[in-house]
């Protein structure tokens, strides 16, 4: 197919707004097999066309999210749709941020020199492929690595505030899970939302939950926040460390439960059996439980972007890693469970 390549206009550098043609070679990290950080290396992979409604983006940053983990250790569900005993498809990765280096004689949106940020195929790479419908323009008082950490996260927190929870002002919301990846951005998005909302974490993230406009925050290793005597309208469960029985004491008659994550294991079925069980229930007790997977939308992202340009969302970060190399680490990190805010990888 016709792929168009024409010069950036924004004033950047050649070496980053220069088209690139297709095919071509990028350095990327890649799996041959299952099981953990150590089946990754750093290699070469082959992009060979770009679909009609595909952009081509040289990647800035990237970051790690449970999906990337869950296939790379080759969760049972994940292996259905890449190969049972060892990946079809090498490349991993999704949220990406960087500069559009070619598009797809569809794309009507993304002009080669283009700051984008979103999902993509493959993003732990130099050079990834992505769908004009699941990238938005980089505001330009964002880093790429901020950017880079808000795709998966950030579109999870606000589908699952915003859509599934029905969060409205003065709604007294639960986040249960207030760090991490997904939970900063879900008190934040629940505060704009006009909620009041108390944060469950750790010692360790209390004040970074405080400062993001939680009303109340729960330290789970001193306090059990289903014998506070509170009930809220929604429960964000970011964590799902705990059995639906247990949050029935802090929900309100008409209250709904938002499925978000559950404990991280690449052991038999991983995080279903908690979540099937959590919906089921919560269906035997006729209470409102959602679990959903996020959708990645223009749309979307073009509003976090500008939420995170004039301030009204942050992004928290935990470590940080520098290029392709690290990767591994970056992911071995997220899988130990303690990550105190999103894991962005500079490229």
């Amino acid at each position: 197919m016709a792929v168009s390549i024409a010069p950036g206009s924004d004033g950047a550098s050649s070496s980053q707004t220069e088209p690139v043609a297709v095919p071509v070679v990028t350095r990327a990290v890649v799996h041959s097999r299952y099981g953990g950080d150590g089946s990754l290396r750093v290699g070469e992979h082959v992009i060979d066309r770009l679909e009609h409604d595909e952009v081509l983006v040289r990647v800035h940053a990237t970051s790690v999210n449970p999906a990337d983990w869950y296939g790379v250790e080759g969760f049972a569900l994940a292996r259905f749709g890449n190969g049972l005993r060892s990946p079809k498809d090498p490349r991993v990765g999704i949220d990406l941020a960087g500069r559009v280096v070619a598009v797809g004689d569809a794309v009507t949106r993304a002009r080669v020199g283009d700051d984008v940020f979103g999902t993509g195929t493959g993003a732990w790479a130099e050079l990834a492929v992505a769908r004009e419908e699941r990238l938005a323009r980089k505001p330009a008082g964002v880093s790429f690595e901020d950017a880079a950490a808000m795709p998966v996260a950030a579109i999870t927190a606000l589908q699952a505030v915003r859509d599934h929870g029905r969060v409205e002002s003065g709604a007294r919301v639960l986040v249960n899970g207030a760090s991490g990846g997904v939970g900063p951005f879900a008190v934040q998005l629940a505060r704009w939302l006009g909620a009041e909302v108390t944060a469950v974490c750790s010692t360790a993230n209390v004040e970074t939950a405080r400062s993001l406009g939680a009303r109340q925050v729960v330290d789970y290793r001193q306090e059990d926040f289903c014998a506070l005597g509170e009930r809220y309208d929604v429960l964000i469960d970011v964590a799902g460390c705990r059995p639906f029985r247990s949050f029935r004491r802090v929900l309100t008659r008409n209250a709904r439960v938002v499925l978000v994550g559950a404990p991280m294991t690449a052991a038999g079925l991983g995080p279903l059996p908690h979540l099937v069980a959590t919906k089921l229930s919560g269906a035997l007790r006729r209470r409102s439980v959602a679990f959903f997977v996020a959708k990645v939308n223009a749309t979307d992202l073009d509003l976090l972007g500008r939420l995170l340009e004039e301030g009204t969302i942050r992004v928290v970060t935990g470590r940080r890693f520098e290029g392709l190399e690290e990767v591994p680490d970056a992911l071995r990190h997220l899988g130990e469970g303690h990550a105190g805010g999103k894991i962005a990888v500079r490229l």
